[in-house]
């Protein structure tokens, strides 16, 4: 069973003033995501989700001051961007950044390549790139185009998706994966992370401010957060009360706590 343990994380971010020098973002975040089971979190602007997300990651922007993240019990703080990659760790971005003069298809082989140790076999590679791209109803003509470069939002998330299914990862971070899609993208993605989700020994942490995902994705935990902490978990009937009655209780709760 693979496992991905993040115990009383504290991430803090170098500001712009230098007088500040570093602001805490997450303020000792635990939380334990195991296959089988789909995280989503949730949470108003500024509370520290992509945060999260960055620092499991590897971002050099974040500093961990305290805490740890284990997968399968190694440690993951230590570890490099791309071991993290070849550990089982996937991130897609809420904002993907374009490649320019690199197609998709080299993109895709480069990154299947490094996290595999070997060259896929090209036969076969192109196959399931035009099956991935064609699930997710990209014409393969898509492959030969720069990564990211003139892609519409729908385009970008839906290329995320292709990499998550052709990398094959362990655990999947999805970064607001649903932000700037129409409805009929959004299905695309969900089925795609759906198909994803199904298999054995697969992790999801999904991170988004809807709740309009989550009925194409049905988390199996949601957790609530607010000033870079853990304000509230349940089931999938927390983001039904969420989408009803908004994060303010939650806000008010900090803000409360933080003056006390």
């Amino acid at each position: 069973m693979t496992v991905l343990d993040i115990k009383d994380l504290h991430v803090s971010v170098k500001t712009d003033d230098e007088t500040s020098g570093e602001k805490e973002i997450l303020r000792g975040v635990t939380l334990t995501i195991r296959s089988g089971e789909t995280h989503a979190i949730m949470g108003p602007n500024g509370s520290g989700k992509s945060t999260l997300a960055y620092s499991i990651a590897g971002h050099p922007k974040y500093k961990i001051t305290s805490g740890s993240v284990t997968l399968d019990g190694q440690d993951v703080l230590t570890m490099t961007v791309d071991q993290r990659a070849r550990a089982g760790l996937f991130l897609a971005m809420q904002y993907p950044v374009e490649v320019p003069g690199v197609s998709v298809a080299n993109f895709l082989r480069t990154a299947k390549t490094a996290i595999d140790g070997e060259a896929p076999k090209l036969r076969t590679w192109v196959k399931d790139v035009n099956t991935a791209l064609d699930q997710l109803n990209l014409d393969p003509s898509f492959a030969q185009r720069s990564v990211n470069e003139g892609f519409s939002g729908g385009e970008k998330k839906r290329h995320e998706i292709a990499q998550l299914e052709l990398l094959n990862p362990r655990v999947a971070v999805l970064d607001e994966t649903d932000s700037g899609l129409d409805i009929d993208a959004l299905k695309i993605v969900a089925e795609g992370v759906n198909r994803f989700r199904r298999q054995e020994d697969k992790g999801v942490l999904l991170i988004t401010h809807y709740t309009r995902i989550l009925r194409y994705i049905e988390p199996d935990f949601v957790h609530v957060f607010v000033a870079g902490r853990i304000a509230d978990e349940g089931g999938p009937e927390l983001a039904e009360q969420l989408e009803a009655e908004g994060y303010d209780k939650y806000v008010k709760a900090a803000a409360a706590a933080a003056v006390g």
